[in-house]
């Protein structure tokens, strides 16, 4: 009977599926330890989201998470962490002192084994990230990236067997050194007929004793089928979970999987005794954390519109801390357009955020009225090549709206030329803070941005959700809020109208008193619109083109301003979108503050 090997990747795409990566770690360290313990020896434990999510909502710093883990577990265990290429473990690609500092940094900070991948498949942005984990010292594991293709987009290579041998053979081709190969499925829609073609003919093209691992998620319901078909195909580790953080957006659970390889030839060498007793204590010490439903969710419509697990649920997130959570249907059904019309690379961050980004925008501001930033460099060529060809109309409009010309340049060239990328800009930044210039700063600086040097400074803002302050915001969003004034006594058959709102939209309830059944549910009319203050005279309304959050407000009351100046910017799923003026005039008023959320509409600001 074969063993399988598998990695926990509970403490890193666990959390990062079904918290949105927001988990303080004081509160895993404990079930970490427990887990060494109960004999599991291989862990993912930060990269991908984990890394920026600890400065951008835990007030941590992801190096120290890294410390206190190793010594947690001792010298001999695996610590894994997640690298996407040339953009290391940040959404912005990096210029090549980044990229090899990273190496380094991990390296010193107790990771055993970093996965490479590049969601475009571009090789290029392969070779000197996996140098440099190699040149560190560091396991390098090489990744084919997967996913499958919505029926009917007319599509017949990319993403195929062969497509995915063709591209291990150009990784082989280029002797980038390399100790192990991992499939990676970040959105779990790969048919298990394609894994087990891709890793059977990986099998025969590597060279003998190449470990293979396998990674999936359960978003679409194929996990366990994908698992199977990959380890009767030759994988030799693949990645599994611990509840609370298994299946639905995440992997599949670690007993699940032991409990389907019963009565065939392979089997999990775990104690089921003891994982049962670890994932007790894991979902007692995850209690605290709110998980949204669709976390656990399996949905039948990811497989027409891929989107990771991982990013399922930050996305999710973000939108319920926008208000926007209403829109995310309509945004996944958009992905599916935005996929094609990109070129085909797979969807795992950062490009599965560039698609989900121009879905929002093309939810919000109208079908491909606003080419977003990210996904406009990845069609122009700006990250590397696309597994087929773009769009040529989206290709067009992106090279007018961010006038830029379409590039086949080296990303790494790229970035190399860019005066604030780099080691040297961002120890200027760290120095013009006053902020100390070590090489974990540095780095942080280069991934997180003003986020991250926020961080530094002492000024990073918690922002974790916890089932608590869930409940109770949910509670007092719910407050009845009585249409009319009480009578004096309320027939027993009498109705309550309430307004509740839920994800940002608001609902009128009518509720049978005494019963306290539901007579009816209908949206609330919309509230009249917020008049321009009267010392705005006859103003025009600068207004919001989507939900987000005021990062910055570029202007004061009293300034003149030209039509199409920058006077605001908002963020919104990791989207930073000017707002511009309207028209040439004066500042009347400034409607929000930094740090507001602002729906789709809102009045910013009064131009006169």
């Amino acid at each position: 009977m074969k063993k399988i090997k598998f990695m926990d990747v509970s403490f890193r795409d666990g959390f990062q599926s079904c918290y949105g990566a927001r988990v303080k770690t004081d509160d895993f360290l404990p079930v970490l330890e427990a887990a060494v313990e109960a004999g599991t020896d291989n862990f993912e434990i930060g990269g991908g989201a984990r890394f920026q999510s600890l400065y951008f909502y835990c007030q941590e710093d992801a190096f120290d998470m890294m410390d206190r883990a190793r010594k947690v577990v001792g010298p001999d265990i695996n610590l894994q962490t997640l690298a996407r290429g040339a953009n290391v473990v940040g959404l912005v690609s990096q210029s090549r002192d980044i990229i090899d500092l990273h190496a380094r940094m991990f390296k010193k900070h107790g990771i055993t084994t970093i996965r490479n991948f590049d969601a475009l498949m571009d090789v290029r942005n392969l070779a000197y990230s996996g140098q440099c984990i190699h040149n560190a010292g560091l396991h390098h594991q090489v990744v084919i990236a997967l996913m499958g293709l919505p029926p009917g987009l007319n599509e017949n290579y990319c993403h195929t067997p062969q497509f995915y041998l063709d591209k291990l053979k150009e990784i082989l081709d280029s002797d980038i050194p390399f100790d192990s190969v991992a499939f990676k499925d970040a959105s779990g829609t790969t048919t298990p007929a394609v894994v087990y073609e891709a890793v059977k003919g990986a099998r025969k093209m590597l060279p003998e004793g190449t470990v293979i691992e396998f990674h999936t998620h359960d978003t679409a319901g194929m996990g366990v089928a994908c698992n199977f078909a990959a380890i009767e195909a030759g994988a030799d580790i693949i990645d599994l979970s611990m509840a609370p953080v298994s299946g639905g957006t995440a992997e599949v659970d670690i007993l699940t999987m032991w409990h389907r390889l019963r009565g065939t030839d392979y089997t999990l060498d775990i104690d089921h005794e003891k994982i049962l007793e670890v994932e007790a204590m894991f979902i007692d010490h995850m209690d605290k954390y709110y998980m949204p439903p669709e976390a656990k969710e399996v949905n039948p419509v990811i497989p027409f519109s891929p989107m990771p697990g991982g990013a399922l649920t930050a996305n999710t997130q973000m939108m319920r801390d926008n208000n926007s959570l209403h829109l995310f249907p309509e945004v996944i059904r958009n992905m599916r357009e935005v996929v094609a019309k990109g070129g085909f690379g797979s969807s795992v961050t950062p490009v599965s955020q560039f698609y989900f980004q121009q879905a929002f925008a093309n939810t919000v501001q109208g079908p491909w009225k606003k080419i977003t930033e990210s996904y406009g460099k990845m069609v122009l060529g700006y990250f590397g090549k696309t597994p087929a060809e773009p769009d040529p109309e989206i290709v067009r409009l992106a090279s007018e709206q961010l006038g830029l010309e379409p590039t086949t340049e080296d990303v790494h060239d790229i970035n190399d030329r860019n005066p604030e990328l780099g080691v040297g800009y961002n120890k200027q930044i760290l120095e013009k803070e006053g902020l100390p210039t070590t090489e974990e700063n540095i780095f942080i600086s280069a991934t997180c941005g003003a986020k991250g040097i926020a961080f530094l400074k002492g000024e990073a803002p918690l922002g974790i959700r916890y089932k608590a302050d869930v409940e109770a915001d949910m509670a007092k969003k719910a407050k009845p809020e009585a249409s009319s004034p009480p009578a004096a006594a309320t027939p027993r058959s009498s109705s309550g109208n309430y307004t509740v709102t839920v994800d940002g939209r608001a609902y009128n309830v009518t509720v049978a008193e005494g019963t306290g059944a539901v007579q009816s549910i209908a949206p609330a009319s919309a509230a009249p619109a917020a008049e321009a203050p009267a010392s705005s005279g006859e103003g025009v309304a600068v207004e919001a083109a989507m939900p987000g959050t005021v990062i910055a407000i570029e202007v004061e009351v009293g300034d003149s301003v030209n039509e199409g100046d920058d006077v605001l910017i908002i963020e919104a799923m990791k989207m930073e979108s000017p707002v511009k003026a309207p028209k040439s005039g004066k500042v009347l008023s400034i409607e929000v503050s930094a740090g507001d959320s602002v729906a789709s509409g809102d009045a910013l600001m009064y131009i006169g």
